[in-house]
C-alpha cells in the first residue's frame, strides 16, 4: 500500500493516513465522499479516527504523507491533476453540506464541474445526493451528470 521499505513498521498515525488516503484514492472521477464517510470506513478498518482526522490527513497529503502514496499505481485515482499530479483526489472530499474547502474552493469546484460531478443548482458544492460514493459502488460505473 506504501512506498515503506521492506520490514519498516507504520506509526498508528501513518497507519491511519495511509488507509485514509487509500479510500479517497479510489474515489471514481465524477463522485464525492464526504470527511465523515471517509472517517467511518476508516473506523471500521482500525477503529479510530473521525471526521477532523481525516481532514488533517487530506491537509497533509500533498507533503506530510506523500510517502504513503505509491508512485506506480496511476490508474487507481490519476483521473485529474488540481497541481498534484492527480495522485490524490482531494477534490472529490468534502464537508457535510458539500463544499470543499474553503481555501480551495475555486479550484476544487473547477475539478468537480470538469468531471461532471454533480452539483448544487448554484454550483457552489456538491449534490450529495446524486455523487456520492461508496466503497461498495465500486461496481458500478461512475454517475453521469444530468
Amino acid at each position: 500500500m506504501t512506498d515503506q521499505p521492506p520490514g519498516a513498521q507504520l506509526t498508528d498515525v501513518e497507519e491511519y493516513a495511509a488507509a485514509v488516503l487509500d479510500v479517497v484514492r479510489r474515489i471514481p472521477s465524477g463522485r464525492a465522499m464526504t470527511y465523515g464517510l471517509i472517517a467511518e470506513i476508516v473506523g471500521e478498518e482500525l477503529g479510530r479516527g473521525g471526521p477532523r482526522q481525516v481532514g488533517s490527513v487530506m491537509a497533509g497529503s500533498g507533503d506530510r504523507y506523500a510517502h504513503l502514496v505509491p508512485d506506480d499505481d496511476a490508474g487507481r485515482a490519476g483521473d485529474g491533476d488540481p497541481d498534484d499530479g492527480g495522485r490524490v483526489p482531494w477534490w472529490r472530499v468534502v464537508n457535510a453540506a458539500g463544499s470543499p474547502p474553503q481555501q480551495h474552493l475555486t479550484k476544487a469546484l473547477d475539478a468537480l464541474r470538469a468531471e461532471g460531478c454533480p452539483l448544487s443548482r448554484d454550483g457552489a458544492r456538491v449534490n450529495l445526493r446524486r455523487a456520492v460514493w461508496f466503497p461498495e459502488d465500486a461496481a458500478e460505473p461512475a454517475h453521469d451528470a444530468e
